[in-house]
């Protein structure tokens, strides 16, 4: 048995660890009868072979392909002696496994041995065959049993079935559950009775994959009603999958909370070809891409086009001398989807009722909101939809400041006031982090103290951050409802799409929190939770728990979907959980829907996004997590490479996050000498986690800085695309099309960056080299200090000493060019030394870090015309070089102030 603590170390999980046993296992079956027979080289070489298959024996029992049966069968070849046909089938089998393409071919593992020629009309498969998946069967049944379930199954399988399925059967509810985390094939699950819980497969081998299985935190571990908790756990683990029951208990004596776990209820006595018809009608459903797919047959269609868009059917490009390369370069059926109608099995997104509407329900179903919405120009659309179907003018709203600039530009439509939120710096690579919740319900409570509170509407961060900073988002909705109970949340998750398809993961997003917390509040264990806390507080103490009878729950979610998962550019879309929707918000979100939408939607970005949801409910467990084994398996190559780690350090959670936000005390998620950190526990606690799949890479030691590192030698030399620099850092993301050769090519491309930086600095003369360590040394050394958000001029503040601006007010007073200036910036600390208080007129956002450093009505502190004149970046949002920096002039300050001082007076005396 190998040792537990070396795979750690060699294997980030399961599905590493499994192909690279069976290359090992190919590696060492070819070496059979390299050796004398009966020779104790050769004997140890057998033995060699069988722990290798012992070891897979393990693992395999949790996949129905190649599977124990398999694996049977191969030890039934070692003990005939069979060592070349033995050899032959491993390779075979490992081929399979590592190209994915049995996956479409299921039948070519049962053939005793594969030719040639059949192997290579493998690897030139195009995808064009059944689909294959897998069904959980969990059940405590004999051997005998088992291979008649499978052989009874297989009966009722027809050639006109759309898709092939194995089957997996595990005894025990522990297996059951490993099954799942394991095996991304696995689409249904079948509870027959009660499983026994304890599980009797787990080896060293499998045990450090499998923790948090074996810490599940079960009130009985006895073997009644198993059955229906594991279905519950199925749907909360996976809940794209299907799930089954089959009970003898009768129908009055189901629990509703059982009859709604599951998809459908059978009886033992039930014919299996029902089972069988309902398997396969499950899988249907899901695979169903309404709008796609009306798309397609609008397309087969001939029509006559007396309406808009030449470019309808390709007629004004196919006819054309001059652009008919355009039409071959995107090809034909691009241009037959081309189309204004919203008729022949099309709708309309601004009032569907066929399709889309059928397709925006199946992915609301899929990202787990009450409501969804599709959004065919982009993220910052669908934030200043939510901003403004929310807030209107007056209105307060706590903002991070570092958000996105669409939020910003939001406000200004909407009229709201911005208290804005300054996250933790990170000076030593210019950056910021997220906001603390401490400081959230610090501005919380000062405007409760200034009578503001009923004027607060939402709580706006975003999650994850570009950087890959992931907030705890059930810590920071339940302590701020405790102060506020109907406060909204928009949680901006453009980066994080991908977030709902894997356990960890999905804890961490506003529609699984909102879920969970509605039901939570709900329950009489809860409001027993809620008195006790309420009775342990001290004298001004603030609660952390809300009040179960006051408290709604109201969550916003805008996803860059084609950010993260397939879908055309500019795909985006807006989840909704929130219980007042019908009642307070549709109507104005409607018509923010509406100003924003366009009547001329891309009907292909639709169809991408409706597609984009069937594959995440198949394959999105299993891509994430590929995506961030990836990220783990490069984490681990620059660190444990000595020539790498001369100018390249993968920054880690230590770096980025501080210890008091991190309560599990995980520091980094790989380590050379201790190997692999798991990381539930630090996502299910800690304040803040680091998404692994951002992986940002300090390059201080190369002397040269992020943007120039970024054309000179990863654009110019290798076309490697990277997401954004800092001064010494450069950002680097996997995603779901991320492959392992892609990695490998950006590992090569760094060591040979690494070679060309050797040469470059042994051609240095000796005045060369100084500047060249001068250049290093501020890289890493010096770091420029980040200002926070200084403050809003009181001739813009809502109310004078209380946070929020009047950002709208000053924004459009800069409309007339009479009421600005500019100063250079050079002036600008001089000026404010002598006195002047100067005010922004415009948004200034810096690239990087791409948020606005100044917004319109903010006070210039020196502490960020320091941050502008250090700023090494050639790009500044809103800065003219040549004009300066932009201004109000102080006489429309003085009348400004005027204007507000009226206006509060004004205020006060209603009041009064």
């Amino acid at each position: 048995m190998i040792n537990s603590k070396l795979q750690i170390s060699n294997c980030y999980n399961i599905n590493q660890l499994r192909l690279e046993s069976w290359n090992s296992l190919k590696l060492e079956s070819s070496k059979l009868g390299e050796n004398s027979k009966g020779s104790a080289e050769e004997k140890k070489q057998i033995e060699t072979v069988k722990k290798d298959l012992k070891k897979l024996e393990s693992i395999e029992s949790y996949f129905a392909l190649p599977g124990i049966h398999r694996l049977e069968l191969l030890f039934e070849m070692m003990e005939r002696q069979e060592y070349t046909a033995f050899a032959h089938k491993i390779s075979e089998i490992t081929k399979l496994l590592v190209s994915d393409k049995y996956r479409s071919n299921p039948n070519v593992l049962e053939d005793e041995d594969l030719s040639t020629d059949q192997l290579e009309a493998i690897d030139k498969y195009d995808g064009k065959g059944k689909n294959y998946f897998e069904v959980l069967f969990v059940e405590d049944i004999s051997l005998q049993e088992e291979n008649k379930l499978r052989s009874d199954l297989k009966e009722v399988c027809t050639s006109s079935d759309q898709f092939n399925y194995g089957v997996v059967v595990q005894k025990t509810f522990e297996d059951a559950m490993i099954a799942l985390k394991f095996n991304s094939n696995i689409q249904a699950v079948v509870i027959r009775y009660a499983p026994p819980y304890k599980s009797k497969k787990i080896t060293p081998v499998l045990e450090p994959f499998v923790q948090s299985v074996l810490d599940l935190d079960m009130n009985s571990k006895s073997e009644i009603r198993l059955g229906p908790v594991l279905g519950r756990l199925v749907k909360k683990f996976r809940p794209e999958i299907d799930t089954y029951y089959v009970t003898d208990t009768s129908l009055g004596n189901l629990k509703d909370s059982t009859l709604k776990t599951f998809d459908r209820i059978f009886y033992r006595a039930e014919d299996v070809q029902e089972l069988h018809l309902t398997i396969l009608r499950g899988i249907y459903k899901r695979f169903e891409t309404p709008f796609f797919s009306a798309l397609k047959e609008y397309s087969k269609k001939p029509t006559g086009v007396f309406h808009a868009m030449p470019i309808s059917r390709g007629n004004s490009v196919f006819k054309s001398r001059w652009i008919n390369d355009f039409g071959n370069f995107y090809g034909r059926n691009m241009f037959l989807a081309e189309t204004s109608s919203t008729k022949g099995g099309l709708d309309s997104l601004l009032q569907p009722t066929g399709t889309l509407k059928t397709a925006q329900k199946m992915a609301s179903k899929a990202y787990g909101s009450l409501n969804t919405f599709f959004v065919t120009n982009g993220t910052s659309t669908s934030n200043k939809i939510v901003v403004q179907a929310l807030v209107k003018p007056g209105d307060v709203v706590l903002i991070d400041r570092d958000c996105h600039k669409s939020h910003h530009y939001g406000l200004v439509l909407a009229g709201a006031y911005p208290v804005y939120l300054d996250s933790y710096p990170i000076e030593k690579y210019s950056m910021y982090g997220a906001v603390p919740l401490q400081q959230i319900k610090d501005k919380l409570l000062q405007l409760k103290e200034a009578g503001r509170m009923q004027l607060v509407k939402m709580v706006l961060l975003t999650n994850c951050t570009f950087d890959g900073f992931v907030y705890n988002v059930e810590k920071v909705m339940e302590e701020i409802l405790a102060i506020k109970p109907d406060m909204i949340f928009l949680w901006d998750e453009a980066w994080f799409a991908f977030a709902g398809f894997t356990y960890n993961y999905k804890q961490r997003t506003g529609m699984y929190v909102a879920d969970k917390l509605s039901k939570k509040y709900k329950t009489d264990k809860y409001r027993i939770e809620y008195k006790e806390h309420i009775k342990g507080l001290k004298k001004g103490e603030i609660p952390k728990l809300p009040d179960p009878d006051k408290v709604r729950i109201r969550v916003y979610s805008t996803q860059s979907t084609h950010k993260t998962l397939s879908s055309f550019r500019q795909g985006s879309m807006i989840h909704i959980w929130d219980q007042d929707f019908r009642k307070k918000t549709q109507n104005t979100f409607m018509e923010a829907y509406m100003t924003h939408t366009s009547t001329s939607p891309n009907y292909q970005i639709l169809a991408s996004l409706d597609a984009g949801r069937r594959q995440v409910q198949f394959e999105g467990y299993e891509l994430v997590e590929k995506s961030i084994e990836l990220a783990m398996v490069f984490r681990a190559k620059v660190n444990d490479h000595p020539r790498l780690k001369k100018y390249f350090d993968i920054l880690t959670i230590g770096d980025f996050i501080p210890k008091e936000y991190r309560s599990s005390g995980l520091s980094e998620y790989y380590n050379p000498k201790s190997g692999w950190n798991r990381m539930d526990k630090a996502w299910k606690e800690d304040e803040f986690v680091l998404d692994p799949t951002k992986i940002t890479i300090h390059i201080g030691r190369t002397g040269v800085d992020g943007d120039t590192f970024k054309n000179k030698y990863l654009m110019d030399q290798f076309n490697i695309q990277i997401n954004k620099t800092s001064r010494n850092t450069v950002l680097l993301m996997t995603n779901i099309g991320t492959t392992r050769g892609s990695i490998t090519y950006l590992t090569n491309a760094l060591l040979k960056i690494a070679d060309e930086l050797d040469r470059e600095e042994l051609s240095l003369t000796k005045e060369e080299n100084k500047i060249h360590q001068a250049k290093i040394s501020s890289l890493t050394q010096d770091f420029p200090p980040l200002p926070d958000f200084s403050y809003f001029h009181h001739s813009f503040q809502a109310v004078p000493g209380v946070p929020g601006g009047n950002i709208r007010e000053a924004f459009t007073l800069a409309y007339s060019e009479e009421n600005y200036e500019y100063i250079p910036l050079s002036e600008c600390r001089s000026t404010i030394e002598d006195g002047r208080t100067l005010v922004a007129s415009s948004f200034i956002i810096p690239y990087p870090p791409g948020f606005p450093v100044l917004v319109p009505g903010q006070v210039v502190s020196e502490e960020i015309i320091h941050f502008l004149t250090v700023l090494d970046v050639t790009e500044i949002h809103g800065y003219s070089p040549e004009l300066g920096l932009r201004v109000f002039k102080d006489s429309i300050l003085n009348r400004q102030q005027t204007v507000t001082s009226m206006g509060s007076y004004k205020k006060k005396n209603l009041i009064d």
